[in-house]
């Protein structure tokens, strides 16, 4: 859920700034996006900058529906731990 919350507060990052963010190896985080990508949560994007391969990550509308979902779980479960 890291890249997921990442995103969600993010439009866009490369994977670069998420491998820093995460400290994360590359093969790592490829397999996250990989998963995430093939659920529809994240949709990536490939382009180049300076003559360099720039690869971008961002939530679909389907994740940010997803992530918002898993938040509003945690929420209940931080509500139900505090009834008294």
């Amino acid at each position: 859920m890291a890249i997921m919350s990442l995103l969600a507060a993010n439009p866009e990052l490369s994977f670069t700034e998420l491998r820093n963010h995460l400290s994360m190896t590359d093969g790592n985080i490829t397999t996250h996006i990989r998963t995430l990508q093939e659920a529809g949560y994240v949709a990536v994007t490939k382009s180049f900058q300076n003559n360099r391969s720039l690869t971008t990550c961002a939530l679909t509308s389907a994740g940010r529906k997803a992530f918002s979902t898993y938040i509003d779980l945690l929420e209940q479960i931080v509500r139900q731990t505090r009834k008294p």
